[in-house]
């Protein structure tokens, strides 16, 4: 019997707005809409208007479901529905993408963090890191050979994040390579994400931040904003 996703309370509601600021403008012209993944805040706010329109800023509601789309957690499947709404001034559909998820990947994004932060940053041998994740090591090797092609971009974007977010916060030493460096934006946005909004997993704020893009083939990975 699979799994379904359904709920998840681990990020704090307040750094929503802040994420949806940030990935709204890399998902217009698409059908996708990255919301937390907690499924009764996303309803709650949906039938009370609060999810912008990431084509022309209105008012998304409910309109129905996508389909089913089966998962791997930890090489378990799992099944997730997302909600689907529609603009009440373009009449465009979205599809409300949870933060569990990262565009066009099978596996969840924390199964997928956490490949990245074994394999880098905890110097994890190939048995290892597909131990922990229970994903074949051909698949793990695609995501590191993708966000190491994207590291520079990931470390500038996320570093930005982070300052944007405490304003207080000294200078990011280098590390040793590209993707450490990466590793440690994220983490500091995410360290600074939890201090101004609340508990926030990394997985969840690099899944929204991103616009759940961190590994696809984009040419901006999170958006300018005011």
């Amino acid at each position: 019997m699979l799994t379904v996703l359904n709920s998840e309370k681990a990020t704090s509601p307040n750094l929503w707005p802040e994420i949806e600021a940030a990935s709204s403008t890399s998902m217009r012209g698409t059908d996708m809409q990255m919301v937390e993944a907690d499924v009764e805040s996303v309803e709650a706010r949906l039938v009370a208007g609060e999810i912008a329109c990431p084509g022309c800023g209105g008012e998304l509601r409910p309109w129905g479901h996508a389909s089913w789309r089966t998962l791997r957690d930890h090489g378990r499947p799992v099944r997730l529905r997302p909600r689907r709404s529609r603009c009440r001034g373009c009449l465009v559909t979205h599809v409300l993408l949870p933060v569990l998820v990262l565009l066009r990947r099978v596996d969840l994004a924390a199964v997928i963090v956490a490949a990245l932060v074994a394999r880098h940053v905890e110097r994890r041998s190939r048995r290892e890191v597909t131990r922990t994740v229970g994903v074949p090591w051909d698949t793990v090797r695609g995501w590191l050979r993708r966000f190491e092609e994207r590291a520079v971009e990931i470390r500038g974007e996320f570093a930005a994040l982070a300052y944007r977010w405490d304003g207080e916060l000294g200078p990011i030493e280098p590390r040793a390579t590209a993707a450490l460096d990466a590793l440690e934006a994220m983490g500091l946005a995410a360290s600074a994400a939890v201090r101004r909004f609340g508990p926030t997993p990394l997985w969840a704020l690099v899944a929204g931040a991103s616009g759940g893009r961190l590994l696809s083939n984009t040419s901006s990975l999170i958006p300018a904003s005011g």
